[in-house]
């Protein structure tokens, strides 16, 4: 069920208009790891699977001659499509346990807020295959949870993010969430190459306001099932969520940006 909330076109418009961008921390460390590994020579080809609706595909285009998003999601790829500005970026169907991809053919393989969705023994040994001698996988995602702060109001704050976290506990995937809330440790453990390294709590810091945060909670699929099981109950939630942050904030509320913390984290390896 919840791998099919991510073939409704609804929810790909959703996730490309709410969900956050890979961050500028997270990507200089991908990019500093390939350019070293590489030893800096032209990077031609980088496959970013589980791309979704190319919020991770695009900003790899500057640095590759080609890059390829690839996903199970037709609707996805469609919106991936649509707001598609790289002529060197393309997105084809395919899974992450099968790659259509040839043998020794990719500088890059990036899975971005996605490989807690896969058979991750099969994805690991698929993106060996497919990668180029000293080339590179990225596997990375940020840990469920986020906190707030603003003034002397942060406690506050935090107490209503962490009632959205309870509420949706109960649609939760297991195994999923147990993965991002390791920080992808049985990703890393399961990489069939020697040379891997594992970066975990890296702190990442966004600006966002009320809107923008409960925007990014529909992106969250807890909140799709939700959704689907009690749509009035569950808007009403996000409703009654908002005017108690608009409560905590005062007259200012609509206009503020809080300061937003998460941790990300990120596993490395290289093929030799």
């Amino acid at each position: 069920m919840t791998a099919e909330l991510f073939k409704k076109m609804p929810f790909s418009l959703v996730y490309q208009n709410n969900m956050l961008p890979v961050s500028h921390e997270v990507f200089n460390i991908i990019l500093s790891y390939v350019k070293e590994k590489t030893n800096g020579r032209p990077l031609d080809i980088a496959l970013d699977v589980g791309c979704g609706t190319g919020l991770s595909t695009l900003p790899l285009a500057p640095h590759f001659k080609k890059v390829q998003g690839v996903d199970i999601s037709e609707s996805q790829l469609n919106v991936a499509k649509q707001y598609n500005t790289a002529s060197n970026v393309s997105y084809m169907l395919g899974a992450a346990e099968k790659l259509p991809v040839n043998n020794d053919s990719v500088d890059l393989v990036n899975a971005s807020l996605a490989a807690h969705w896969f058979n991750v023994d099969k994805f690991t040994k698929e993106a060996a295959r497919v990668l180029n001698t000293n080339g590179c996988l990225a596997v990375h995602a940020f840990y469920p949870g986020l906190e707030v702060e603003y003034k002397d109001l942060s406690h506050d704050l935090n107490k209503v993010i962490s009632e959205i976290w309870n509420t949706l506990n109960p649609y939760t995937d297991p195994i999923g969430i147990n993965l991002m809330r390791s920080q992808y440790h049985d990703i890393y453990e399961s990489i069939p190459l020697k040379d891997k390294t594992w970066i975990t709590d890296i702190p990442v810091q966004f600006q966002m306001s009320i809107s923008e945060i409960l925007g990014f909670f529909r992106t969250v699929y807890m909140f799709q099932i939700f959704l689907e099981k009690d749509e009035k109950r569950a808007e009403e939630f996000l409703m009654q969520t908002k005017r108690r942050m608009q409560d905590i904030l005062g007259e200012e509320a609509d206009s503020v940006l809080l300061n937003v913390h998460m941790k990300n984290y990120c596993v490395l390896a290289c093929k030799h």
